[in-house]
């Protein structure tokens, strides 16, 4: 959700619509992208409770969850609460802007995030950093962009694990990350506990968690 400022003027997206690149560049001469869109722009747009995320300065709007995909993440949301009242940290659904790069205006909406006692994140009106942990539930028909991109973002900038949640397979990913890309996966089906290094104590069936 989008924080407003009273001293300055609310900006609307369509006032950043990408420009384009003047004539007569030259033979060989390589145009460089112009941002549409900074951080503090972004955070002057409209309020509103559609996911939203600002993609390298290009600001990406996207349609609303559906039914089955909210059911998932409130369950999801509850256990991860869950295990937070017993070992500390902070769990945030989407749309909660998480700024990973403010030069280069990179802000995503991830469906859950959490930020342990010890995190890199600072948690104020926004996520500044990376989260420890992402959550994503994939759908057939995905809402927000490209995947890989999604998961080369998340992992290049720091995020120490991502779960990605197949609606169709009813199973879980979980993603290891370091050294600033993906080095394991595991998937965890409906019967076997999950393993999380961020969360080493979690050990939940996925059945516990959204049922059969």
């Amino acid at each position: 959700m989008r924080a407003s400022s009273s001293a300055m003027p609310i900006l609307h997206p369509e006032d950043f619509e990408p420009r384009p690149a003047p004539p007569g560049g030259g033979r060989g001469k390589r145009m460089r992208r112009r941002l549409t869109m900074t951080v503090a722009e972004y955070q002057r747009t409209p309020k509103t409770v559609l996911p939203q995320e600002l993609i390298f300065g290009h600001l990406e709007a996207h349609d609303a969850p559906t039914v089955s995909h909210q059911r998932i993440v409130i369950a999801l949301t509850i256990a991860l609460h869950e295990y937070t009242r017993a070992h500390g940290g902070e769990v945030l659904v989407a749309p909660t802007d998480v700024v990973l790069d403010e030069r280069r205006a990179l802000v995503l909406q991830p469906d859950l995030l959490y930020v342990g006692p010890s995190g890199p994140a600072i948690i104020a009106d926004r996520v500044e950093g990376p989260p420890n942990l992402v959550v994503e539930v994939l759908s057939p028909y995905p809402r927000i962009g490209r995947l890989d991109e999604r998961l080369r973002w998340f992992s290049s900038y720091g995020v120490q694990e991502i779960w990605l949640y197949h609606q169709i397979a009813r199973c879980m990913d979980v993603l290891y990350c370091a050294g600033g890309g993906i080095f394991r996966t595991a998937r965890f089906d409906a019967i076997t506990p999950i393993e999380s290094g961020v969360l080493p104590h979690f050990d939940r069936l996925m059945t516990s968690l959204i049922g059969r």
